[in-house]
């Protein structure tokens, strides 16, 4: 078996996408931040409980509202056809927790994104792919 241990070449498009997204998180935007997804997307980040349309739109903005989180994300794979990517991403986020303080979470992410018209977007969003941990 050959092991490919060349980094991760994303198409210009999908790399904007992510640096828009990533810029938006952390800037506490959530109208840019929900722009990024497909009207039918679907988040999944308490496992178990996936949420579209305004439920997760409105999450969105609760979270970055309350909990003023930084993320950073490298993608460790990706897999293009046609309109449709699937990405695993590793990220940390610092986010305010439930006592004020800052909490650092990490975990591995599990993405699809889908080609609307010119643009790529997230139609799942599903952050803790793997088991996530997190400091103080």
């Amino acid at each position: 078996m050959t092991e490919n241990t060349a980094p991760v070449e994303l198409p210009s498009e999908i790399e904007e996408h992510l640096d828009h997204y990533v810029a938006a998180f952390n800037a506490g935007d959530a109208d840019a931040v929900n722009s990024c997804y497909t009207e039918d997307a679907v988040g999944v980040w308490e496992i178990g409980n996936p949420l579209n349309g305004a439920a997760r739109r409105a999450f969105l903005k609760e979270f970055l509202a309350e909990r003023k989180p930084t993320i950073d994300a490298d993608v460790r794979e990706a897999y293009v056809a046609g309109d449709t990517t699937f990405l695993v991403v590793d990220w940390t986020m610092q986010i305010t927790g439930e006592d004020g303080g800052r909490e650092h979470l990490r975990g591995v992410g599990l993405d699809v994104l889908r080609r609307v018209g010119d643009q790529w977007l997230y139609a799942v969003d599903l952050p803790f792919g793997e088991e996530h941990t997190s400091t103080r």
